[in-house]
C-alpha cells in the first residue's frame, strides 16, 4: 500500500477531529498543521519544527461561562494518549470522574504529596499550583528515562494542562496513559523510544487500517448526532417582522 496508518502517526489525532468537523486553518503547504472547531472556540497546532519542547498545542477561547485554557504536548507523546483529549473533545464522556481514578486502579503509585507515578518509576503525574495567585494547580505529566544512580533520566516526553483545563480531558489523557494494550509502532520509526519493548505485531496492515477507519467513521456519526442533539434543544429566536424593526447604525 502507498499509505498506512500507524498508530503513531500524527493523522492518528488529526483524522478525527476532521471527521468530527474541524477544518485546516493553516498554510497548505507549510509541515505545521492548525485545525479549529465548528464552533471556533478550540484550536490544535502541530508543529514537527517547532524550536520549543511543544510540538502539540491546544487552545481553548473563553465563553461568557466558561474560562480559557491551555495544554501541551511534546514530540514522543504517544499518538493514541494525545487522541484520548481530542476524541473527549468531539464527544465528552457521558460520566464525569476523578482525573486520577485510571491510573489509581492500574495499580500507579500515590505518594503523600499528592504525586502519581507509574509502575516502572519512569512516568510521573503531579498537580502543582501556578503561583500563589493561580485559582487551581495545573497538570504536569512526565516520562523519563530509568535513573542513572540519584538522578532522574533524561526527559522522553511531557504534558501540561492549565489550572482550567478541563477535568474530564486531563481524565481521558490519563486513561489513555493508563491503557495496558501495546502500542503499534514501525519498526524502524523514527518516533519510536529505544527503550521501549518491541515485539512482532499479529495484525496485518489491513487491520491496522481498517481499525483506524472504524474508528473515524464512529467519531463522525457521533459528532453528528451530538450535534443534532444540539440543534433539538437550543431555542430558536423569533424573527422580527419587517414593520417594528429597528433599523440598525452603522458607527
Amino acid at each position: 500500500m502507498s499509505v498506512v496508518q500507524h498508530s503513531g502517526d500524527a493523522r492518528h489525532v488529526t483524522h478525527g477531529l476532521a471527521a468530527a468537523g474541524w477544518r485546516t486553518v493553516s498554510d497548505p503547504l507549510s509541515a505545521e498543521v492548525v485545525l479549529r472547531s465548528p464552533d471556533l472556540r478550540h484550536r490544535l497546532q502541530f508543529d514537527p519544527q517547532s524550536t520549543t519542547s511543544a510540538w502539540w498545542r491546544l487552545w481553548a477561547e473563553p465563553t461568557d461561562t466558561e474560562h480559557g485554557w491551555y495544554a501541551e504536548f511534546s514530540e514522543l507523546v504517544p499518538a493514541e494518549v494525545l487522541a484520548g483529549v481530542t476524541d473527549a473533545l468531539v464527544v465528552p464522556p457521558q460520566q464525569r470522574q476523578d482525573p486520577w481514578q485510571a491510573v489509581i486502579s492500574a495499580g500507579w503509585q500515590r505518594h503523600s504529596d499528592g504525586t502519581v507515578l507509574s509502575p516502572d518509576s519512569m512516568c510521573h503525574i503531579a498537580l502543582r499550583p501556578l503561583s500563589e495567585f493561580s485559582r487551581g494547580p495545573s497538570w504536569h505529566v512526565e516520562t523519563r528515562e530509568p535513573c542513572r544512580g540519584q538522578f532522574p533520566g533524561p526527559r522522553i516526553w511531557h504534558a501540561y494542562f492549565d489550572e482550567h483545563a478541563p477535568a474530564h480531558l486531563v481524565g481521558s489523557f490519563l486513561t489513555a496513559l493508563a491503557d495496558r494494550r501495546p502500542l503499534l509502532r514501525g519498526m524502524f520509526d523514527r518516533t519510536s523510544h529505544y527503550s521501549a519493548v518491541q515485539e512482532p505485531s499479529s495484525l496485518r496492515p489491513q487491520q491496522v487500517v481498517d481499525a483506524h477507519t472504524a474508528r473515524i467513521e464512529s467519531l463522525r456519526a457521533l459528532a453528528r448526532a451530538r450535534s443534532a442533539r444540539r440543534q433539538q434543544t437550543t431555542p430558536t429566536t423569533a424573527p422580527t417582522h419587517a414593520s417594528t424593526a429597528q433599523p440598525t447604525v452603522r458607527r
